[in-house]
C-alpha cells in the first residue's frame, strides 16, 4: 500500500526523486497523469493498465472528456540510478510544480502536490469532516 508523505525539490530540468519506498511499490516503469485538485497523479504499469482499461470501457459519449483529459497528459516514467524521474513540462505547468513539492501516497496511487498547495489544501480539511466521511461509509 502506497502510503506516506514526502518532500523534495523539482530540479532545473523537471526532475524529483521519487521516495524509495514508492518506487518499490510502483516498479521500474509506472505513469504519471494529470490529477485530482491540480496534482499529477502517479501509477504503477499494473494501475495504470486497469485505470485505462476502466476509463475505455466507458460509453465513448462519456468517456471522450476524461480520455483527453488523462491519456493527453499521461508519461511514462523510469527513475534513474538516484531513483529521479522526469516530469514533463505539461505535467509540471498543470500541477503549479516549480520547487517544492509533496509526495504522497493515497493507497493505490501517489500524488505529487506543489507543497504550498497541498499545505493549503490540508489545512482547509477539518477532522469532522473526514470523521464525517468515515462514518458515513461505516469505515
Amino acid at each position: 500500500m502506497l502510503m506516506g508523505s514526502y518532500q523534495h525539490n523539482i530540479d532545473a530540468k523537471g526532475r524529483i526523486i521519487m521516495p524509495a519506498k514508492f518506487r518499490e511499490e510502483l516498479g521500474e516503469v509506472f505513469y504519471a497523469a494529470k490529477g485530482p485538485d491540480e496534482s499529477v497523479t502517479v501509477f504503477s504499469q499494473k494501475g495504470w493498465e486497469e485505470f485505462g482499461a476502466k476509463i475505455c470501457a466507458l460509453p465513448s459519449a462519456q468517456a471522450k472528456d476524461l480520455k483527453r483529459f488523462f491519456f493527453s497528459s499521461a508519461a511514462e516514467l523510469i527513475p534513474d540510478k538516484q531513483g529521479r524521474v522526469q516530469l514533463t513540462q505539461l505535467l509540471r505547468e498543470y500541477a503549479h510544480l516549480d520547487k517544492d513539492v509533496m509526495i504522497i501516497g493515497t493507497g493505490s496511487r501517489v500524488e505529487i502536490w506543489d507543497l504550498n498547495r497541498w499545505n493549503q489544501y490540508n489545512s482547509a480539511i477539518s477532522e469532522s469532516q473526514m470523521l464525517e466521511i468515515l462514518n458515513l461509509y461505516d469505515i
